[in-house]
């Protein structure tokens, strides 16, 4: 029995012939899409109140002014316009990886110097996950991935690249302790006994979005274990030099401090070949426009020459890099504004930490790095329920209640405020959600206003 098709149907009418991984770009493209409509329709007090207030989208908008005048003050293209050519090539050019390596050996405090041709420069750190998610590992094997975490990991490791993420959980137990690392490994020996083979452990140091440091032990262990399984550690660090001093949460322990993946001598640990970190301008230079990361692999010259391969496709402009030249350059504005950065963080922190108190609204202390808040608003949500009737499949009995988290996002979006929520970050418990708070104060002050408003009703 054969099958007759119509061509003659108007084009309009076909359906598109996507692959299954189209398929399911579509959908992720769909919720992603969100975050634009709200960013395409932000609040302003006098020309749109009736916007949206966004404490999702991880930006930092504390030192906008003096890196917008630093940069306005200088000329991004050279006299002989060289800039506006292919100039040293798609990888980075020679003056900016020579930027970028002093950079590193003065503020990573790597326990070997980083030279020039260790690294590979790419057009964000997006860019640079899914080029390490290339070069390590083949369709259909894993990524090791600890809950929660930074929700872009998931396209950024396996959406072009057919290559799996293996998430972990650990229940009660600290994630960044270095408990966590009995956790890793069981997580890798079920997923390689289900076929799924585990090439590398991708690390978020600092973490997005819990905002604190894996302590230097906890490092140690985790390359330990990729050293007995040999699979790649990537530990991105673009957050680095985001830490502050926490001095609003009462804590029986200060928090862990950071300490990059670069400053630990691998001998006897872990086979340096195996070891790769990542940074770029975005987050410590407050500059998710600017477009430029990094990658920085030692000891295997091998993974960075097949990156380079298609390093076409994430070449960073000539004009991008110029202003990351000038800025790495100019010592005495780089730490200045490093210092100043860190100051306003700390006190936007303490500043938010104080606004939620105020609305009794739950948050997991001990941050001292990036720009996040980790919110429970289930249980707030639940105890201004009581006695009330709830959303179907939400009770007060159940704080696990799978819907908790949907029905709190909607009643936020009602209220035009954007967070976001744990289900989509891995969180293992329901109701949690990712506030940052590094906007100004009136803004996250009117956020929280309305979170409130959204839990009351």
């Amino acid at each position: 029995m054969s099958v007759s098709r119509n061509y003659s149907l108007p084009l309009r009418m076909a359906e598109p012939a996507l692959s299954k991984r189209g398929k399911q770009a579509s959908i992720e493209g769909a919720a992603e899409s969100a975050v634009w409509s709200v960013l395409s329709n932000l609040w302003h007090p006098d020309t749109n109140p009736n916007g949206f207030i966004s404490l999702g989208v991880a930006e930092n908008s504390l030192m906008h002014s003096e890196l917008r005048d630093f940069i306005n003050t200088k000329a991004l293209v050279d006299s002989e316009a060289r800039g506006l050519t292919y100039g040293d090539g798609p990888c980075g050019s020679i003056p900016l990886r020579s930027a970028l390596s002093s950079f590193l050996n003065k503020y990573f405090d790597p326990a070997t110097p980083v030279k020039p041709e260790q690294l590979m420069v790419t057009c964000g750190l997006s860019s640079a996950i899914e080029h390490c998610s290339w070069a390590v590992a083949d369709a259909g094997e894993g990524i090791l991935l600890g809950r929660p975490y930074y929700r872009a990991f998931l396209p950024d490791i396996g959406l072009r690249m057919g290559v799996e993420v293996v998430t972990v959980a650990f229940g009660d137990m600290d994630p960044c302790g270095p408990d966590c690392v009995g956790k890793y490994e069981e997580a890798l020996i079920r997923s390689n006994e289900a076929g799924i083979k585990v090439k590398a452990l991708m690390l978020c140091h600092p973490h997005n979005p819990l905002g604190r440091c894996y302590s230097r032990e906890t490092i140690i262990g985790l390359m330990k274990l990729c050293q007995t399984y040999r699979i790649h550690l990537i530990s991105d660090e673009i957050y680095a030099l985001s830490v502050w001093e926490n001095a609003v949460d009462e804590l029986d322990t200060p928090p862990t401090p950071f300490e990059s993946a670069l400053s630990i001598d691998t001998t006897d640990i872990i086979d340096p070949s195996l070891v790769h970190v990542l940074w770029g301008f975005s987050k410590d230079f407050g500059a998710n426009g600017i477009r430029l990361g990094m990658i920085v692999s030692q000891a295997n010259p091998p993974l960075i020459l097949a990156m380079q391969t298609c390093s076409l496709y994430s070449s960073p402009s000539s004009l991008t890099e110029n202003a990351a030249v000038t800025i790495l350059s100019d010592t005495k504005f780089l730490s200045s504004y490093i210092q100043k950065n860190q100051e306003r963080l700390s006190s936007a922190y303490t500043f938010a930490v104080k606004i939620l108190c105020k609305y009794g609204i739950e948050h997991m202390p001990g941050v001292n790095a990036a720009f996040f808040l980790w919110l429970n608003l289930g249980k707030k949500f639940l105890d201004n329920a009581e006695g009330k009737q709830l959303p179907t499949g939400v009770a007060i009995d159940e704080p696990q209640a799978t819907k908790i988290t949907q029905v709190i996002y909607d009643r936020l979006m009602e209220k035009k405020i954007f967070l976001v929520l744990g289900d989509a970050a891995g969180a293992e418990e329901a109701g949690w959600f990712r506030l940052v708070f590094t906007q100004a104060p009136e803004l996250v002050e009117e956020g929280v206003r309305r979170i409130a408003e959204a839990l009351e009703s």
